[in-house]
C-alpha cells in the first residue's frame, strides 16, 4: 500500500535519515522557511565514524607533532577513545558536549533554531553520526566559530570523565627564564571559607602589598591562572589585624621566584627532630629526602622525623612508596583496581633500609595524588601520625596517554586507587589523626601550629 501523501516516513539511506512522502507544496514551504539546509544535511551521507572506517581510535603519542586546530574529527577521535578505554556512557559524553556548544551560542547571542540535540539510541556509532551531522549543520552557519566550538565540546566531554585530561604542549611566555613563576604571585588556603593568602611568592601580589593572612572576600577571576591567561583579577580583601578593607586588581605575569623555594627537598634539625619538607615526588625525591635525614642524623641522636607534605600535589607514586618504605616493610601500601574489579597490591620496597624512627606527617588540602598514596598508607599501616587538615581527595591512579592527531593528547586513568584497607580515597581524602587547620590569624603572625603539634609529638 502506498503511504498517505501527508505522512512523513523516515527512510535510512546508508547512514542518513531522509524524508519520503512529503507533498510538493510542503517541501516548498520548508524551503521557503529556510530549512532546506537542514533537510539537505539530513539526506547527505557523512563520512563513517572512525571506529567503523577501521581507523585507530586510540594510539599512544608518536613524538612531537605540530599543533593544528581542534576540529570535529579530533572530537570524534577522543569520543571513541574514551569509550574504548573506560566505562563512560556515550550518550552522556555527547550530551555534555552539545550542552557546552549551546551555552556558547546563547552566551554570544548566536543561538540557532537548528541547535537541537539529536535523539540518541545508545548505539555509539549511530549516535556519533547523528551528533556530527547536527554539529556540521550548526558550524556551517557559524564558520568563524567552528574550531572554537569543537574545542569547547572536547573540553566538556573530557571533563565528564573523572581524572581524564586533555593536554596541550605547554606554552611558555616569551620573557620567561628558568625558575620563573607565572600568575598573580600568591598562594591561598583551601576553599570554601574563609579563603585567605597563605604565601606571597612575588609578582603582582607582592607589588600590590598583599600579605599572608589577608582574607579574600571576593575574586572575579582565576586565582591560579596558567599562561597564556592574562585576564586581570579584581580582589576584595580584608586584613583581620587592622580591619582594613580594600580592592585591588592584579594582572597575571611572569615573576622571579626565590631559588630556595624551588628545591624539592629542604631539611633542618628542630631540637633533635629531623624536619624534612618534600614539595613533590619527582624522580629521585625519595633518595634526596632519605639522604637529608641521614645528614641530620650524623653525629646526633634524633627522636623522630617530621615529613612536611603540605602542598605536595604532583609526582610519582613509586617515589612515595620508596620513601614510605624507610618506615615500614612487607606491607601493601595501596591497591590498583580495574573497572571490572581486578585489583593488584602495591607493596613496600623492602630494599630501602628501615630508619627505625617515629614519624609524623604534615598534610593539608594541597596533598594530592602520590602524596595521598603516602598519607593513606601511613594512616592505615600505623606507620606514623598525620597532623594538619584533610587531603585533597584527588588521586586518579595510573593513566595512559593517547594521541588525538592534532598535537594534543588525551590522558585516561586505567586503574583506580584504593587504600591499603580497600578504602576509597579519591573524592574523599585522608583525614588527619590530629586536626590542626591553617587560619588567617596564624598566617598573618607567621605561626605554624601544625608543625608545633608535630614537634610536640616527637620530643621526649
Amino acid at each position: 500500500m502506498d503511504p498517505d501523501p501527508g505522512v512523513m516516513i523516515p527512510v535510512r539511506i546508508g547512514r542518513a535519515l531522509c524524508l519520503r512522502g512529503l507533498p510538493v507544496m510542503t517541501i516548498l514551504r520548508i524551503a521557503a522557511a529556510g530549512l532546506s539546509l537542514l533537510l539537505a544535511a539530513g539526506c547527505s551521507t557523512p563520512a563513517p565514524p572512525r571506529a567503523e572506517a577501521g581507523l585507530p581510535a586510540c594510539s599512544p603519542p608518536s613524538g612531537s607533532v605540530k599543533m593544528t586546530p581542534t576540529t570535529i574529527d579530533v572530537v570524534e577521535r577522543a569520543y571513541f577513545c574514551i569509550l574504548g578505554e573506560s566505562q563512560a556512557d556515550g550518550r552522556e559524553l555527547l550530551t555534555v558536549a552539545f550542552a557546552a556548544l549551546v551555552r556558547k551560542l546563547v552566551q554570544d547571542g548566536r543561538d540557532l533554531p537548528g541547535a537541537v540535540m539529536p535523539a540518541l539510541t545508545g548505539d555509539r556509532v549511530a549516535d556519533w553520526a547523528a551528533f556530527e551531522t547536527r554539529f556540521r549543520v550548526i558550524a556551517d552557519r557559524l564558520p568563524v566559530l567552528r574550531d572554537g566550538l569543537a574545542a569547547l565540546m572536547l573540553v566538556a566531554m573530557v571533563g565528564a570523565v573523572r581524572h581524564a585530561r586533555w593536554e596541550r604542549p605547554p606554552e611558555v611566555p616569551p620573557d620567561h627564564h628558568d625558575g620563573d613563576g607565572y600568575g598573580l604571585g600568591l598562594r591561598t588556603s583551601a576553599p570554601p571559607s574563609p579563603l585567605f593568602v597563605t604565601a606571597v611568592d612575588g609578582g603582582p601580589a607582592r607589588a600590590a602589598g598583599l600579605r599572608p593572612g589577608d582574607v579574600i572576600e571576593s575574586a572575579d577571576g582565576e586565582l591560579a591562572p596558567v599562561y597564556p591567561d592574562a585576564h586581570p583579577v579584581r580582589l576584595r580583601l580584608l586584613r583581620p589585624g587592622t580591619g582594613r578593607r580594600w580592592s585591588v586588581t592584579l594582572t597575571p605575569g611572569v615573576y622571579p621566584r626565590d631559588p630556595a623555594a624551588l628545591r624539592v627537598v629542604r631539611s633542618e634539625s628542630r631540637g633533635g627532630v629531623a624536619y624534612v619538607r618534600v614539595s613533590g615526588f619527582p624522580p629521585d625525591a625519595a633518595n634526596r629526602a632519605l639522604r637529608a635525614i641521614s645528614r641530620l642524623r650524623a653525629g646526633r641522636v634524633l627522636t623522630g622525623v617530621v615529613l612536611d607534605l603540605r602542598g605536595n600535589g604532583d609526582g610519582s607514586s613509586t617515589e612515595a612508596v620508596r620513601l614510605l618504605s624507610a618506615f615500614v616493610h612487607e606491607k601493601v601500601t595501596a591497591h590498583g583496581c580495574t573497572a571490572d574489579g581486578r585489583c593488584q597490591g602495591v607493596w613496600t620496597d623492602d630494599t630501602v633500609p628501615l630508619l627505625g624512627l617515629p614519624l609524623v606527617v604534615l598534610v593539608d588540602h594541597g596533598c594530592a595524588a602520590a602524596c595521598e598514596h603516602f598519607a593513606a598508607a601511613v594512616k592505615d599501616l600505623r606507620a606514623g601520625t598525620l597532623v594538619g587538615a584533610r587531603t585533597a581527595g584527588a588521586i586518579p591512579g595510573p593513566a595512559r596517554r593517547f594521541d588525538l592527531g592534532n598535537g594534543t593528547t588525551l590522558s585516561l586513568p586505567h586503574r583506580h586507587h584504593l587504600g591499603p584497607g580497600g578504602e576509597v580515597v579519591d573524592g574523599i581524602g585522608v583525614p588527619p589523626d590530629r586536626h590542626v587547620p591553617p587560619t588567617a590569624r596564624d598566617a598573618a603572625a607567621g605561626r605554624d601550629r601544625a608543625l608545633e603539634a608535630a614537634l610536640t609529638l616527637l620530643r621526649p
